[in-house]
């Protein structure tokens, strides 16, 4: 088998190695074989083409059309020439396909089913990065860049999966790419000859070249040098991606140290809510049991967000204690207000994970086991060192309370502190916002009688409409086009009311968590995805948080805000917020013809809201197909920046560090302000030398370069600097050597021509440095796993 045939087969297992890290994302796997079979003429025609030989354009042009021709016929073959040959209708058949699967990926949660617009998207992008890894590979001969694509495709795979690929994935991407680099180390060193295996010292002289008694002679160490540099890549390159969102209730969060405080960060929980609301099946998250005989309060409240910046409601950043235990009383309560206390013991589905823990709110004791940090503010608890609630189990003590109309119109003004922080809108919210909510609130004579015309207004007298295919936003814009359009689902009406309160003055926040759920089997209560919903909190002094509904026919109204209704008797008039049937029971939400087997289903009854999380993960995401769009535009823009941002990250860590308060820390700062010395005059052009002194090379620097006296003295104070931290018995302590080397750096800008210029910045000589040292660390462990093997072996004979 010829060296090329080789390359082109090892570069069609690797891409296909590489597109197994999508296969947990659709359901079945089928598309994969087909993506293999194309694939595989896809190569096919490169072989062929450079056996010919065509020129590598024509080459990759081959490759190309006929990847065209393959789709047409595999997806739009009835709307094409002869079944292959694509015409304008075949390209409105693929924008159909493409613009179906992109549906269907916003509405359903990995694993996604396999339509034919998700399949024309799978296996289009697995040929196009096949056709790429070809390129590189073997039509260029440089199997090391083919890793970019490679790594791009497992990359979009992680960031849809919430970077739960799976390690089997990626050592099965790693394998791929390992075994094309090893390949073509094998094409080139038989371009030299025959290939030896491992040295013969001659003891009684030099080493000879050639064999003596049959052994081999040249020790080949290309092969080893070449999985280093996979594996360099493999660590290196996605230090220098930025991060994909995993979307909602991600683990962004700052996590709390084992120290006593301790914070956590703004995430965005609700990016995801729409597309859980589309989900086919409601997936159990949560199933309960409760001392109370009336859940209709008993809502299970994941996280506040209490920090709107005009693009995002969003969690402040706040302190995280250790969890007390007993949590301490709600802010705001007094103890006029009637209450009671309810005991609910929850267990969390196994495939359900996220950091934040569902509780009653107001929980005042939570006897739960793992590693748990407790946010006072907002009165939630987050998981620290990667803890989730992936099948927990816990005891939640909370209180139901249950203050009436009267107490909460009489409330006082709360604290100017708590005012100031919770009832903050950004300049950017249109002032038609605050026109509408005075207009709403007209009439109202304290803050509760607001509240609840703003909560009427958009549940039953706005006119507005219930409808899940609006596009979610959640910054200033989208409040305004809400109240204008006057279409959405919770997502738009808890935040366009928490934002309308907060110009009136009430403090305001968004809660994100789950209704009550359905009566399960055995007495229990079982919480599906699309019971989770997100709702406005409004303080008020003597009460505390105060729940209100303004989503119409999710939820149920509270009590408290129909006065002119006694609380224990079913309303004259059927309102859309509260649950299907006015007489009490255990389904608040839920008819009781309506069973948990039809809920989970179609989820066509009860309370649909949307999920706080989908998919295998728990943690959901912004929608799955704008994630796919995103991180592959995204990965594929990048990769022309790789080492340029690898070189920027050195060059900021180098002369960026702190001062330090040791000698060893003064040392270290002016080492590695002579290394990135070195290295920038590397990257135009200048060479290190590792036999010269530091005065050496900075004279050589000063020379060929032909820098200035001004930059040639920084050259010097640089080297002396490094003189005295090396050799010196108490180095003189020298600040501004950062400044000195990006002096030295602007002055090889300038001496060098505009193409030296370009490559400095993009392609970056000193970034061999991260190979090196990876194929040092690559030998030194083979060395060692060498020298064990032998004694784990006698070790067996004994």
């Amino acid at each position: 088998m010829s060296g090329r045939i080789r390359l082109a087969l090892c570069a069609w297992l690797a891409t296909l190695l590489a597109a197994t890290a999508l296969l947990p994302l659709v359901e079945p796997t089928s598309w994969l074989l087909q993506a293999a079979a194309l694939l595989g003429v896809q190569t096919a025609v490169g072989a062929l083409a450079r056996r010919v030989p065509l020129s590598r354009g024509l080459t990759v042009f081959a490759q190309l059309l006929v990847t065209v021709l393959l789709l047409t016929a595999s997806f739009a073959g009835d709307r094409a020439l002869l079944g292959f040959v694509p015409g304008p209708d075949t390209l409105n058949a693929f924008a159909e396909l493409l613009r179906d699967g992109g549906d269907d990926a916003g509405r359903y949660a990995p694993p996604v089913p396999l339509s034919d617009g998700i399949r024309l998207m799978l296996v289009s992008g697995v040929l196009l990065i096949g056709l790429a890894v070809d390129l590189f590979a073997v039509t260029l001969r440089s199997a090391a860049p083919a890793g970019l694509p490679l790594l791009a495709l497992y990359s979009v795979a992680a960031g849809i999966g919430g970077g739960d690929a799976g390690w089997a994935w990626f050592l099965l991407a790693a394998v791929g790419y390992l075994l094309l680099l090893l390949a073509e180390g094998r094409d080139r060193l038989a371009q030299w000859g025959r290939v030896f295996g491992g040295p013969v010292p001659n003891r009684g002289g030099p080493v000879t070249a050639g064999m003596e008694s049959g052994r081999p002679t040249v020790r080949v160490r290309t092969g080893h040098r070449i999985g280093a540099l996979a594996l360099g890549i493999a660590v290196v390159v996605p230090l220098a991606l930025p991060s994909l969102d995993s979307g909602l209730l991600d683990r962004e969060r700052g996590g709390a140290g084992e120290s006593e405080g301790g914070t956590i960060s703004a995430v965005n929980p609700l990016v995801s809510l729409q597309n859980s609301l589309n989900q086919p099946q409601d997936r159990e998250v949560l199933k309960y049991t409760t001392s109370t005989p009336d859940t209709q309060e008993l809502y299970l409240r994941i996280v506040a967000l209490d920090d709107f910046d005009g693009s995002a409601w969003k969690p402040s950043q706040r302190e995280v204690t250790d969890v007390p235990a007993f949590l301490p009383t709600p802010p705001g309560l007094s103890p006029e207000v009637a209450r009671r206390g309810v005991t609910t013991r929850i267990e969390a589905a196994d495939w359900y994970a996220q950091d934040w823990l569902p509780m009653p709110f107001p929980a005042s004791r939570v006897d739960i086991d793992g590693q748990w940090r407790f946010e006072p503010v907002g009165r939630t608890l987050v998981g620290d060192h990667e803890q989730t609630t992936r099948g927990a189990r816990y005891t939640v003590e909370s209180l139901i309370v249950e203050p009436t109309a009267q107490q909460l119109a009489n409330a006082p003004a709360p604290p100017p502190e708590f005012e100031r922080e919770f009832t903050k809108v950004p300049a950017s919210l249109p002032d038609e916002v605050a026109e509408q909510a005075r207009k709403v609130t007209a009439g109202a004579s304290n803050d509760y009688e607001r509240a609840v015309k703003l909560q009427e207004w958009f549940a039953f007298d706005g006119g507005f409409t219930y409808d899940t295919e609006v596009t979610a936003g959640t910054g200033s814009a989208a409040i305004a086009r809400f109240l204008q359009q006057k279409q959405g689902f919770c997502v738009h009406f808890s935040f366009a009311m928490a934002a309308m309160a907060r110009t009136l003055g009430i403090p305001a926040r968004v809660a994100v968590g789950f209704t009550p759920g359905s009566p399960g089997p055995n007495g229990e209560m079982s919480v599906g995805l699309k019971d989770a919903h997100a709702w406005p909190e409004l303080y008020f002094e003597g009460v505390g948080w105060t729940r209100f509904e303004p989503t119409p026919s999710r939820g149920s109204a509270p009590d408290y805000t129909r006065p002119e209704a006694p609380s224990a008797a079913p309303s004259t008039e059927a309102r859309p917020t509260e649950s299907a049937s006015d007489a009490p029971s255990t389904a608040p939400s839920e008819t009781e013809s309506c069973s948990v087997e039809q809920k989970r289903l179609d989820g066509s009854c009860g309370t649909t809201a949307p999920a706080v999380a989908a998919g295998s993960s728990g943690d959901g995401g912004p929608r799955w197909h704008a994630v796919l769009i995103g991180a592959g535009a995204v990965t594929a823009l990048a990769l022309p920046f790789l080492p340029m941002l690898w070189r920027a990250r050195v060059r900021a860590r180098r002369l960026g560090s702190s001062p330090g308060r040791t000698e060893a820390d003064a040392q270290a700062r002016t080492l590695a302000a002579w290394r990135e010395l070195v290295d920038t005059a590397w990257d135009h052009g200048i060479g290190p030398d590792a036999s010269e002194t530091p005065r050496a090379a900075a004279a050589r620097i000063v020379r060929v370069a032909r820098l200035d006296e001004s930059a040639a003295a920084a050259v010097r104070r640089v080297a002396e600097a490094v003189e005295q931290a090396l050799y010196a018995p108490v180095p003189r302590p020298v600040t501004g050597l950062g400044d000195e080397v990006r002096t030295v750096r602007g002055a090889l800008r300038a001496a060098v021509g505009r193409r030296d210029r370009v490559r400095a910045l993009w392609v970056p000589r000193s970034a061999v440095r991260v190979v090196w040292a990876v194929a040092d660390r690559w030998t030194g462990l083979r060395v060692r796993v060498a020298g064990a093997v032998p004694a784990w072996a006698g070790a067996l004979r004994r």
